[in-house]
């Protein structure tokens, strides 16, 4: 059995047994990993209060035959204590780590959504993450798993996507209103929504409007839910929360 150390995120947690946790894990070198955490509910020495969602961690791992790794021991990196302290950023660091780990797939080593989910935690802890920089963050984790949307040119003819644009998830983004008529499930959106979504997506960080900022999120919503085939739960915890 082969033993390695890694860098890892914790994405969540499920209890299993009367003792024992499964642990997924987003690493730096391996990937997205599930590990059997032995006697993790019993012993409050072993793990030390590490396996909670949005940790960073240095934890070494030993391979087993199957999907699982056994996960022997866990050493807090960082806690991102202030980020716990807080319902907002609670809920968006629980959606960060939820959207990483829908999108990612088991053993398939993702170093830059790694750095990019570590930078956003940053952020959140030290309170410098706005509302918009989730929407940024959002675009960035769709780009590294080669799910960008299209907001530059129509999906369907690659043309402009014109004043009265319209989105569709199934096509991967905005259709211009003379291919309207091929894509039956578009949704209207403004020409100053498709203009703001294409600024971040370019790497421009200037805070969105409330109301625009809204409609942008329902409508990755939308895309991410449909590439999914499900709503993120803690969507309807931001909701609840009152986060657009």
């Amino acid at each position: 059995m082969d033993r390695y150390t890694d860098e890892a995120l914790v994405l969540s947690t499920v209890d299993y047994g009367e003792a024992d946790r499964l642990v997924t894990l987003l690493t730096r070198e391996h990937g997205k990993l599930t590990a059997f955490a032995a006697g993790a509910r019993k012993s409050k020495r072993r793990f030390a209060g590490a396996l909670e969602p949005y940790m960073r961690l240095r934890v070494q791992l030993v391979e087993t035959r199957g999907a699982t790794v056994r996960l022997d021991s866990a050493d807090i990196v960082t806690g991102y204590y202030a980020a716990r302290a807080d319902l907002p950023l609670i809920a968006r660091a629980l959606y960060a780590v939820e959207l990483c780990r829908e999108l990612t797939r088991d053993h398939e080593p993702h170093p830059e959504l790694f750095a990019l989910l570590e930078g956003y935690l940053h952020k959140l802890d030290a309170k410098e993450a706005g509302p918009t920089s989730l929407l940024a963050f959002e675009l960035s984790a769709l780009a590294h798993a080669g799910l960008m949307p299209r907001f530059d040119s129509c999906s369907l003819c690659g043309g402009p996507p014109g004043e009265r644009p319209r989105f569709d998830q199934a096509h991967g983004g905005a259709v211009c209103e003379a291919c309207a008529v091929r894509a039956r499930d578009a949704v209207a959106i403004s020409a100053e929504l498709l203009s703001g979504l294409r600024a971040l997506q370019d790497g421009e960080r200037t805070p969105l409007p409330a109301e625009l900022r809204a409609r942008a999120r329902a409508l990755l919503n939308l895309f991410i839910s449909h590439h999914l085939g499900r709503r993120l739960k803690s969507v309807d915890f931001m909701d609840q929360v009152g986060l657009d």
